[in-house]
C-alpha cells in the first residue's frame, strides 16, 4: 500500500509538471499579441501573413502567449497537455517558404492543436490522456497529421481529453485525465467542456490555436464542439485515417476538425482527407479529396428540402431551435418534421461492439509503441490503473476495461451479429426520417447546454444529443452554433447520408452566416441560472 501511495504521488507530480517541462520559447506574456490572435480566423491569419502585417512565428507566439497565460493561469482552463517545442521552428520554416513563395498550401504558417491520442513526430508523447502512455514517444507522424504537416501546418502541441477517449468507466467525468487535469470550459468554468475531446473544445474556443483536431467513437467531436461554441464535424467514416490515433473502435472511430466557423473547418477538413494504405476504409477516400471552402460562398438553401427531428427537450432549448429552424426557413428552405423509427436494443448491441472492438484494436496500437511504454495490453493498462489507483481512479475506476479484458474481442461469437444489428439500425433510422421528407439532411439540436462537472456522480447529462445515429452508421455529422442557454452554446446539427460532408458544410455555412449565433466566450465562473432560483420575495 505505501509503496503504491509513493508511486501514486510520483505520478501525480508528473502529471502536474508535463506543460511546465516542455519549454515556451521566447514568449512574451504580453496582452497585445494574445489579443491579436483572439477570435481571428484562418483567412484572416493568412490575409496578414500575405501582407507582411504579422509572421508565422508573430502568431504563434501570440497562441503560445495566450497559452501560458491562460491554461494554467488566469482561468485555468487545463486545455493544453503539452506546447510543441519545435512549434516556432516551424513557424520560422513557413515564413521562410513564404519568402521564398514556396507555400505548401492553405494552412502553410496556422498553428493548429491536436488532441493527444493523435500521434506527431514532435518530441511530446501521445499519452491519450493517460500516465500508462507517459513515456509513449513514437517520432511518427500519424498520417491525418501528415496531411496537415504537408500543408505547411504549424503543430503548436496536445490537447487533453477525457482519459482513453471516456472509455474506462461508465462514471467518468468527461473532460478529465490523470495527466492533465480536469478541462473546464470557458463558457463557465464550473461546467463540463465534454468529451472526449474536451481539451480542443475548450483550446479553440479560447484561441489557444486557430483550429484543432478532436476524434469520435460517439460524441467525442460533436458534443465537445456544440459545448463549446464550435463548428465540428465528425466525417463519414473512411474518409480521414485512423492509423496511429491510440483506438476504441475501428468500426466507429474517426478524427474530426474543430474551430470557430464553418469556413475554418472545411478548410482543415480539406487538407485531412485521404487515403492511407494502413487503414483499410480510407481506400476510397482519395475519390473524396478536394476543396471543401469552394461551394461555401455560392451556397443556398433555397428550395432544399431538410428533414427535422424534434427529441425531448427543455423549453430553453426548445426555443432556441425553433429560432434556428426560422432562420433556415427564412434561407428558403423546406422543413418537414420527421419521426424516428425504432431503433430497440441498437445502445446495447454498440455497447457490445465497442467492448469488443477496444480489447482487439488497443491491443494492437499498444503492441506497435516503443519499448518505454511497459503497457503491451489493455490487462497491462488495468494491472497499472490498479497499481497507482490514487493517481489514476481517483474519481471513477475502470469497468468498460475489465468488461473488454474479459472478453474475446472481435474472436467473440456475437461480435458480428451485434455490428450488423447497430450499423442496420442507425443507418436505416437515419434513411427513413430523409426518406419521410424526401430529404437529404436531417436537422436536430446537438446536445443542450454543458452539465456541472461532477468528480462524485460523473456526467449528469440527459438532454437531447445527435450523436449516436450518425457515429454507428459511420454517417456525417456537422455541429453549428445555435445560440446561448443561460450563458451556456448549444448546438444544431446537420446530419446526412455517406459523403455528403461537402452538403452538410454548405447547409450549415448558410445557416451560420444567417443565424450569426455563435458568441465568444466569457469565461464566467458559473453560468447563469436565472433569477428564478432564489424564488419570489
Amino acid at each position: 500500500m505505501k509503496a503504491g501511495h509513493k508511486m501514486g504521488t510520483a505520478m501525480r507530480r508528473f502529471a502536474a509538471l508535463i506543460l511546465l517541462a516542455t519549454p515556451l520559447p521566447a514568449i512574451a506574456q504580453n496582452a497585445s499579441a494574445q489579443n491579436s490572435v483572439t477570435e481571428v480566423s484562418i483567412d484572416q491569419l493568412r490575409s496578414r501573413m500575405d501582407k507582411g502585417q504579422d509572421s508565422s512565428v508573430d502568431i504563434t507566439r501570440a497562441y503560445l502567449d495566450r497559452i501560458a497565460a491562460m491554461d494554467r493561469k488566469g482561468p485555468t482552463l487545463r486545455a493544453v497537455i503539452a506546447v510543441n517545442p519545435d512549434a516556432v521552428a516551424q513557424a520560422k520554416a513557413s515564413d521562410a517558404r513564404r519568402k521564398a513563395k514556396k507555400l505548401l498550401g492553405p494552412l502553410d504558417g496556422i498553428p493548429i492543436l491536436i488532441k493527444d491520442n493523435i500521434e506527431t513526430r514532435d518530441p511530446l508523447p501521445t499519452t491519450a490522456g493517460s500516465l500508462a502512455l507517459k513515456d509513449n514517444l513514437t517520432h511518427r507522424d500519424a498520417p491525418v497529421v501528415a496531411l496537415l504537416r504537408a500543408q505547411g501546418a504549424v503543430i503548436l502541441g496536445k490537447t487533453n481529453l477525457s482519459e482513453w477517449a471516456n472509455i474506462r468507466s461508465t462514471k467518468a467525468m468527461s473532460g478529465w485525465s490523470a495527466i492533465g487535469g480536469l478541462v473546464r470550459n470557458p463558457y463557465g468554468l464550473d461546467r463540463t467542456s465534454c468529451g472526449s475531446s474536451s481539451g480542443t473544445g475548450a483550446a479553440v474556443a479560447a484561441s489557444f490555436a486557430a483550429a484543432g483536431l478532436g476524434t469520435e467513437t460517439d460524441g467525442s467531436v460533436v458534443c465537445p464542439s456544440s459545448i463549446n461554441g464550435l463548428v465540428g464535424l465528425k466525417p463519414t467514416l473512411g474518409l480521414v485515417s485512423r492509423t496511429y490515433v491510440v483506438p476504441i473502435s475501428h468500426s466507429q472511430d474517426t478524427p474530426g476538425p474543430m474551430a470557430r466557423s464553418v469556413r475554418d473547418v472545411a478548410t482543415l477538413f480539406s487538407a485531412m482527407v485521404g487515403s492511407d494504405p494502413g487503414d483499410a476504409a480510407t481506400r476510397d477516400a482519395g475519390k473524396y479529396r478536394k476543396d471543401f471552402t469552394a461551394g461555401l460562398a455560392g451556397a443556398s438553401l433555397k428550395g432544399v428540402r431538410i428533414a427535422v427531428y424534434r427529441p425531448d427537450m427543455s423549453p430553453l432549448i426548445a426555443t432556441r431551435f425553433d429560432q434556428a429552424l426560422a432562420v433556415l426557413r427564412a434561407q428558403g428552405a423546406v422543413l418537414v418534421d420527421v419521426q424516428r423509427p425504432k431503433t430497440d436494443g441498437m445502445g446495447d448491441a454498440e455497447f457490445d461492439v465497442l467492448k469488443f472492438e477496444l480489447k482487439t484494436d488497443l491491443d494492437k496500437y499498444l503492441a506497435s509503441t516503443p519499448p518505454s511504454v511497459k503497457t503491451r495490453t489493455i490487462d497491462d493498462v488495468i494491472a497499472f490503473d490498479t497499481a497507482n489507483a490514487d493517481a489514476e481512479m481517483p474519481y471513477f475506476a475502470q469497468e468498460i476495461f475489465d468488461m473488454a479484458a474479459k472478453s474475446k474481442g472481435t474472436g467473440e461469437a456475437s461480435y458480428q451479429a451485434q455490428r450488423d444489428k447497430s450499423l442496420s439500425l442507425a443507418k436505416g433510422a437515419i434513411d427513413g426520417m430523409l426518406k419521410q421528407a424526401d430529404a437529404t439532411i436531417l436537422v436536430q439540436p446537438t446536445y443542450g447546454p454543458a452539465w456541472l462537472s461532477d468528480p462524485i456522480y460523473g456526467d449528469q447529462y440527459n438532454g437531447p444529443s445527435s450523436s449516436e445515429l450518425p457515429a454507428i452508421s459511420g454517417y456525417p455529422n456537422l455541429t453549428v452554433p445555435m445560440g446561448l442557454v443561460r450563458g451556456l452554446p448549444t448546438g444544431l446539427s446537420f446530419i446526412g447520408p455517406a459523403y455528403s460532408d461537402g452538403k452538410l458544410l454548405e447547409a450549415g455555412y448558410v445557416y451560420e452566416q444567417a443565424s450569426k449565433a455563435r458568441v465568444a466566450p466569457t469565461y464566467a465562473p458559473t453560468a447563469d441560472a436565472g433569477a428564478g432560483v432564489e424564488g419570489k420575495p
